[in-house]
């Protein structure tokens, strides 16, 4: 029943509530959840206040995680959403008192950058090479300069706590300087060379690229058998190739050495259709026998897998493609012809010659250009290389005593399988944009000198004459140093780098583990003599509710800031994580995002209806021992929310971790405890209304901690809300399990109440009972748990509709009964007080009726040979089984009807 007092009471805290953010001006909790009306505002608050800086905890134990950096002048897109899981941890770690850093930075991106640039330049009439070097730079900077700095602001949105004053940028002279340095202390030491080696090339970027920068796409192909004449005349040996245009650079033929086809044909040579020249016929294991007609052109200077053939049987070079794909003065009449008018030329010739012995379908993975989408040219040149077996071995070294941790564990044999298998790794690039190689030659001796620093004389002759080296630095090297580029390296006393490093967490996706992750552990083991971080936590990736990767050729991409001004970012946050395990692809659907802005509203009208009964000096210094079972057994589940939060968290478990807050908030706390809750909150005993209010306060606050990591604005709004809360919730202290002792754990007896609650809700819901038909409720059963659920039946019928509740030990007769069982008790609601007999005896025999008719039609086709033979099994399956339903469904609704008594 409902005083005059607690009517007005709650009418005058639902007109408005007041609050305090950050104890300056008074702001305004509104009767509606609207994130678009605070979500910028707390940001604004979090940074007013310094909130994301470690020096929060000054006395603190540092953890630190590295922004993977994004392209400084790219967009935000559902990948970099996925960085909502380091700012969980790091939210996690500044509430668990850590001096939590979460550095920032963004990367020039060489080759986006630049093409990009060239692009602007096209569009005005002019080329990259008519602005020359220095003309050309100042475009990109001034293009860096014009669109960098979107991601920031747009990680911002999504409400990423990092410590903005630590921003870094590849190409800040700081950062700048540790690539040069680190470029020169592997130079001292060997493990960087200039040599040749075949490379990525794209003919329209006029670059080598990288593995990473290459994407492979399968294509309907075709491959050709070509017959390669013997010197002696004696016949030919037929090779098969799906690049024809590369023959004439061809240096050997190779088979298996154990292929008995060919073993009296090795060492003999060929003449080389096309051209004047002859090639030996080499044996190397690298031959697969079962392909194709087991014989392999080798064409060192254009395919990676040749060049290593030929450097172990020094065959040379021999290079018929220059750097725009076209052919050059070594490919004889084909010279200056593009690739592709090159091969129909010569498959017209070799035609012509009666040396096609055939052309077939074949299906290929052609590598292009990710940036421009131009075929890759497999290329031999001249780049600067590091050399990768004693950085390989380190880094092996360190894995086999467990560093770094991978989570989860199985992509460790990835890890494995890619250090085992290190190549040189070439580092060059033909660009002007990014980190110019710091490499300088004298034009009077010849003179190479490295230096992290620029250089003017020749420290060999004195001559100013000196040239930089072109090219740039692959962008991936300049990353490989982050961890410790960024903390200050290569100056050892940086404070930063001393404090911070090694870091504690890598977050970053499945799909650079060897372009990037690989790179920074050998770099950080090279140069700091440890692995850079502790744990290497590894995302799957977004794709779309379809299971496609989003591109923008399927026009499926989807814009987070739009999903964010829908929805917000908390509900766009929270649908990243839910149900999401640790390495696995995500499939975003905008369904689980209105279902976490569901669950967001769902928090807001808790934490409206929690204050709304909260005097404003309510406190939580309630004494276990005065409590009512339910607010025991609310707490007892808050202690097993924060305990297994905190074991997930462990394991990076992060779906598991929000699945569990979901389920606390969602169904105990709101479903039952609020509703629980009720009778004290409208009800005359005082000291039982206060009790609860500071239990409902106290749960309240600590579920807020608890979802704060994963909902971090509306936790915070909420959060000023609270009467007597001090300072922001982002720098509060992670909640702590409660020490309840056996004696107090009457919770089990909510336990059982929450069974009883939820089977009747159940049953009720089986037998379409209206909403406000309310009957007694009968037990059974256990004597001693009947007369616990009898003690708190005011709280089970605040829950279902129940006028009230009585035990029986002697035998009901069920057929007058609608009967309910869980363990150890029976429940029996009597149906005379739920059902109109007679309307639901009329239904029930209608429902009979229409049960027959099916049956007897179904009948009448499975009786039907024509129907049974001709029409495909799987249809006359169906039907059998729609027949058998039917006939279980007139069974029950007989038995229902003679239970009604017929």
């Amino acid at each position: 029943m409902f005083t005059f007092q607690s009517i007005y009471y709650i009418i005058k805290r639902s007109t408005k509530f007041i609050y305090k953010i950050g104890c300056d001006d008074l702001k305004e909790l509104d009767t509606r959840y609207s994130p678009q009306d605070f979500e910028e505002r707390i940001y604004e608050v979090w940074m007013e206040h310094k909130a994301f800086k470690p020096e929060v905890h000054p006395e603190g134990k540092p953890y630190c995680v590295m922004m993977p950096p994004p392209n400084v002048t790219g967009n935000l897109h559902m990948g970099h959403a996925l960085y909502t899981l380091q700012d969980i941890y790091v939210r996690l770690k500044r509430m668990e008192g850590y001096a939590s850093l979460w550095l920032p930075g963004t990367d020039h991106a060489s080759i986006s950058t630049e093409s990009r640039v060239v692009n602007k330049i096209r569009s005005q009439g002019k080329t990259k090479e008519e602005l020359g070097r220095e003309g050309f730079l100042e475009e990109a900077w001034a293009w860096t300069h014009e669109h960098g700095g979107n991601i920031i602001h747009q990680l911002k949105k999504l409400g990423a706590s990092c410590d903005w004053d630590r921003l870094n940028f590849t190409l800040d002279e700081h950062f700048s300087h540790a690539v040069f340095e680190a470029f020169k202390h592997l130079y001292e030491e060997g493990l960087i060379y200039k040599g040749d080696r075949i490379i990525n090339w794209c003919p329209d970027c006029g670059t080598a690229i990288s593995d990473a920068e290459v994407e492979h796409e399968e294509s309907e192909s075709k491959i050709w058998e070509i017959k390669y004449p013997l010197e002696d005349g004696s016949g030919y040996l037929t090779i098969a190739t799906t690049r024809p245009e590369t023959m004439l650079g061809d240096l050997a033929v190779a088979v298996h050495p154990e292929d008995e086809r060919y073993r009296n044909l090795v060492g003999k040579s060929i003449l080389l259709p096309l051209t004047d020249r002859k090639i030996p016929i080499i044996a190397d294991s690298y031959v697969d026998m079962e392909f194709g007609t087991g014989a392999v052109k080798i064409t060192p200077s254009h395919d990676p897998n040749d060049f290593v053939v030929g450097e172990r049987h020094s065959l040379g070079h021999l290079q018929v493609i220059d750097g725009e794909a076209k052919m050059n003065d070594n490919a004889y009449a084909y010279a200056g012809m593009d690739r592709y008018e090159a091969r129909k030329a010569i498959l017209r010739d070799l035609d012509a010659q009666g040396l096609l012995a055939s052309e077939k379908s074949h299906e290929n993975a052609v590598g292009h250009c990710e940036r421009c989408g131009t075929v890759i040219e497999p290329l031999l040149s001249k780049q600067w290389f590091v050399k990768m077996e004693h950085l390989a071995k380190i880094s092996l070294d360190q894995l086999d005593q467990g560093k770094p941790n991978f989570y989860p564990e199985r992509f460790e044999k990835i890890y494995r399988h890619w250090l085992e298998d290190l190549k040189d790794w070439c580092i060059s690039r033909q660009l002007w944009w990014g980190h110019r190689i710091p490499v300088y030659y004298c034009d009077d001796c010849q003179h190479v000198h490295v230096s992290s620093t620029d250089v003017s004389l020749c420290e060999a002759c004195g001559s100013s004459h000196i040239t930089q080296d072109s090219d740039t630095l692959d962008t991936w090297f300049s990353s490989a140093l982050w961890p410790f580029g960024t903390l200050g390296w290569p100056n050892m006393d940086s404070e930063d780098l001393k404090k911070f490093f090694p870091t504690d967490l890598l977050v970053t996706g499945y799909d650079i583990i060897f372009f990037w992750v690989i790179r920074m552990v050998f770099s950080s083991l090279w140069h700091m003599d440890e692995v850079p971080f502790k744990d290497v936590f590894l995302t799957g990736l977004v794709r779309d509710k379809q299971g496609r990767k989003m591109s923008k050729s399927l026009g499926n991409g989807i814009d987070p800031l739009e999903i964010i001004r829908e929805y917000g970012a908390d509900a766009l946050r929270f649908s990243l994580v839910i149900g999401n395990a640790p390495g696995n692809d995500l499939r975003f659907d905008d369904k689980k995002v209105e279902n976490g802005r569901n669950f967001a509203n769902k928090v807001w009208n808790a934490a409206r209806f929690t204050l709304m009964n909260l005097p404003e000096d309510t406190t939580t210094d309630f004494s276990l021992d005065e409590l009512e079972p339910q607010d025991l057994w609310i707490l007892e589940k808050l202690n097993d929310t924060i305990a297994t939060m905190n074991r997930n968290f462990s394991k990076y478990e992060v779906g598991l971790a929000a699945d569990r807050i979901y389920s606390f908030i969602w169904e105990d706390y709101c479903d039952y405890y609020i509703e629980f809750c009720k009778n004290a909150l409208y009800g005359e005993d005082e000291r039982r209304k206060a009790h609860t209010r500071q239990v409902l306060l106290y749960v309240l606050r600590e579920s807020l901690k608890l979802l704060h990591p994963f909902m971090p604005f509306i936790t915070e709004e909420i959060y000023q809300a609270l009467p007597s809360a001090e300072g922001l919730i982002i720098t509060s202290s992670w909640p702590e399990v409660m020490s309840i002792d056996d004696s107090e754990r009457d919770f089990r007896t909510v336990e059982k109440m929450k069974e009883v609650i939820r089977s009747i809700r159940n049953a009720r819901s089986t037998r379409n009972i209206e909403a406000g038909k309310k009957s007694k409720v009968i037990l059974a059963g256990n004597e001693e748990l009947s007369k616990k659920m009898m003690e708190h039946g005011d709280l089970i019928r605040a829950l279902v509709q129940v006028t009230e509740i009585e035990f029986s030990d002697t035998s009901l007769n069920a057929a007058n009964f609608l009967k309910v069982s869980i363990p150890e008790l029976d429940m029996y609601l009597p149906l005379k007080e739920l059902i109109d007999f007679e309307k639901e005896k009329i239904q029930i025999q209608k429902n009979i009726q229409n049960y027959m008719q099916e049956i007897e039609r179904l009948r009448q086709k499975l009786s039907n040979p024509g129907f049974t033979e001709k029409a495909p099994e799987a249809v006359v399956n169906k039907e059998r089984d729609k027949l058998a339903d039917y006939e279980s469904l007139l069974s029950s609704a007989e038995q229902s009807l003679k239970e009604l008594g017929e």
